[in-house]
């Protein structure tokens, strides 16, 4: 069991075997919630963009990076081009 104790501003240093297991570092944010008499800290990573691939239905399917890139590429020429005439 490790101790930890409040400041005067009500901070408090989560002691480094604590951060340590929970893979905690400087910057990362934790959830602070209140379970009875005692206090649960909950770390809350960040993630990234691929974190979340897969987690929404395809509404097509993929036609791979390459063909991605021209069809972009096409639509910003007619965008470009519509607001050329304009």
């Amino acid at each position: 069991m490790n101790k930890a104790k409040l400041t005067f501003k009500g901070q408090i240093t989560i002691p480094k075997e604590i951060r340590h297991a929970l893979a905690l570092k400087e910057g990362d944010s934790v959830i602070v919630m209140v379970e009875g008499d005692h206090a649960v800290l909950k770390p809350l990573k960040k993630k990234s963009l691929l974190d979340f691939y897969g987690t929404l239905p395809a509404t097509r399917p993929y036609a791979g990076l390459d063909a991605v890139r021209e069809e972009t590429r096409q639509n910003r020429a007619k965008r470009f081009n519509r607001e050329r005439r304009q």
